[in-house]
């Protein structure tokens, strides 16, 4: 089993952050077709530690079978959409893209 994950770093405006990633998130269930009640991903919001504010702002984490269909996903024209929002959204800096192997 494979994990994506995405990471946000903190934004430049919360709020905003915040009502983007709603509309960024109802967009990947349209352009993937997952319907609206169906999370097959999970969301973590960072919250500042001892040391301050974390680096990261939000975790995006889905599972996939394969690498294959991890791949078909990524090279699809709506996933290509959602990238592209994702990366709109992103207001404190690139998102970081994360693969690996969930143990």
């Amino acid at each position: 089993m494979l994990q994506l994950t995405v990471l946000y770093p903190q934004p430049a405006d919360v709020q905003q952050f915040d009502a983007d990633y709603i509309i960024h998130t109802v967009l990947l269930h349209t352009k993937m077709g997952i319907p609206p009640e169906v999370k097959p991903y999970t969301t973590l919001k960072f919250l500042n530690s001892p040391d301050g504010p974390s680096l990261f702002y939000r975790m995006f984490s889905m599972p996939f079978e394969s690498m294959e269909i991890l791949q078909a996903a990524m090279s699809s024209p709506g996933m290509q959409a959602v990238a592209a929002d994702a990366n709109r959204i992103s207001t404190g800096g690139p998102i970081t893209i994360l693969i690996g192997n969930k143990e």
